[in-house]
């Protein structure tokens, strides 16, 4: 992606701006970033649409990308060596996949539209461009996914979200 997208689709991101400042769950994102920062981060970010049921991460696959949620809600199913099943509900203005983000580790659990959902991923080839172009941008997401990542493990029950 590059600077000149049209504004309708940079416009697009500050839904996912509007459901991060209004949510109140323990591991929503706290993303502090003015208007012309998120149109920036638009170009670096892919917009994605789950229908219910449609599964997002797979267990065990390694791959970094990181989903911001804007709409929806999403469950996070993990099974452990026993086969007992764990499950968490990750919904709008949180984000899943910042544990493989992170520690370049295959995915820890599967991840499945609970309805339909909107979401923006962002792959680490991206983030490294952002990075380079927009520095503070990229360090202010840093430390908001790093926040998530800390608040759920601290919190038994959202352990389990961690991607």
């Amino acid at each position: 992606m590059n600077a000149s997208l049209p504004a309708p689709m940079r416009a697009d991101i500050m839904g996912l701006a509007q459901a991060m400042r209004q949510s109140g769950a323990l591991d929503a994102v706290p993303l502090n970033l003015t208007e012309a920062q998120w149109q920036s981060l638009a170009d670096f970010v892919q917009p994605v649409t789950l229908q219910q049921g449609q599964v997002l991460i797979e267990q065990g696959v390694k791959d970094r990308t990181v989903y911001f949620v804007e709409t929806g809600s999403l469950t996070v199913h993990y099974e452990d060596a026993k086969e007992r099943v764990r499950i968490a509900l990750v919904g709008p203005g949180s984000l899943l996949g910042e544990g493989a983000f992170f520690s370049h580790l295959p995915r820890s659990a599967t991840v499945q539209a609970g309805a339909p959902s909107r979401l923006w991923c962002l792959t680490p080839l991206r983030f490294r461009e952002l990075s380079s172009r927009f520095p503070p941008i990229a360090l202010e997401l840093s430390v908001a996914m790093a926040a998530v990542l800390a608040r759920r493990m601290y919190n038994r029950p959202k352990r389990v979200a961690v991607t």
